[in-house]
């Protein structure tokens, strides 16, 4: 299965000078966050596959302007062909804006979520909007990863957590390994297969 993964600037490639039949190569589309909701309800649009996202942290219009024909996982263990995909979006909180959490809700959020996976038997895909901490996270306030992703990582090996938030242009690394699993920022796009 080939996975278009996207987060925090829309693609000029896909958006501005889309050209039919670009998104054919794609089994699933999964956004990270902070994507403006008119770009995924376009990409939906276009492509005959589902288009799932979460919140970051700057997607306060989705709760009025939601992105159509899209679905949102946030939350939830979505199933696809199989695949087991965990949404968990937001960032750290650093101020009193939506979609931000504190460690101990984030912590919260994943209590709440292990029903679902104990209930599947496992995940295969975590798709956040902000990294693990120590794994591509940044050092300032806004930007720090959330250390209660680890211990996910250790008891359910997921193949992948996709992430985004960190902008490729302020240094960021795409990929990071954490035992079985690759985490990878979806900064713009990227794809992956499983």
């Amino acid at each position: 299965m080939k996975i278009l993964v996207l987060s925090d600037q829309e693609d000029p490639y896909l958006w501005d000078y889309y050209q039919p039949g670009r998104l054919d190569e794609y089994d699933l589309i999964l956004s990270a966050g902070d994507l403006k909701s008119s770009y995924l309800s376009f990409l939906v649009t276009m492509c005959r596959v589902p288009v799932l996202y979460i919140h970051g942290n700057h997607d306060v219009n989705y709760e009025k302007l939601p992105p159509e024909g899209c679905d949102c996982i946030e939350d939830t263990l979505y199933t696809y062909r199989g695949v087991r995909i965990l949404g968990l979006g937001g960032s750290a909180r650093y101020n009193q804006n939506p979609h931000q959490y504190t460690e101990a809700q984030m912590r919260w959020r994943i209590w709440r979520a292990s029903w679902q996976i104990r209930r599947v038997g496992g995940v295969d895909i975590v798709l956040t909007h902000t990294p693990p901490h120590g794994y591509g996270d940044m050092d300032d306030y806004a930007h720090r990863g959330f250390e209660c992703f680890l211990p996910l990582l250790d008891r359910w090996h997921p193949k992948y957590l996709v992430h985004g938030h960190v902008h490729m242009n302020y240094g960021a690394q795409r990929l990071h390994h954490y035992g079985d699993t690759e985490i990878v920022n979806a900064c713009q796009k990227y794809v992956i297969e499983l």
